[in-house]
């Protein structure tokens, strides 16, 4: 399983030069997560710097992979593994569905540059 962070999904959104190494994996949507907290900062951004008809091209699109909603017991991973790596609080989520889901994470956030299952590109 793959999950895509916020920073990947607006490069490609915006069809930016590094947009391109991340398409393969976007394309296996069977094999594709993405948490609900992506989806939201994703949504946020595209609204704030584009148009609501892109945000819901955006939505409907990213809502043909697996949804993950953030519940009790992955807010509470989340908090603990985000205190661990010193992760701020959307990463923290991102991270713990990560590991939860045995998934690797394609970002461009150094945040999570050196964690397990995680593989970074730097833009």
């Amino acid at each position: 399983m793959n999950i895509v962070d916020s920073s990947f999904w607006i490069e490609f959104f915006i069809q930016s030069e590094i947009s391109y190494q991340i398409y393969p994996i976007i394309e296996k949507r069977d094999l594709l997560i993405v948490p609900s907290i992506v989806l939201l900062e994703v949504v946020k951004k595209i609204l704030r710097d584009r148009s609501e008809n892109e945000a819901l091209e955006c939505i409907s699109f990213m809502k043909l992979a697996n949804i993950v909603p953030l519940d009790d017991d992955l807010a509470l991973n989340a908090a603990f593994i985000g205190n661990k790596y010193k992760l701020p609080l959307a990463d923290s989520i991102i991270y713990a569905t990560t590991l939860k889901s045995n998934a690797i994470l394609f970002t461009l956030d150094r945040h999570f540059d050196g964690l397990p299952n995680v593989q970074y590109f730097q833009k």
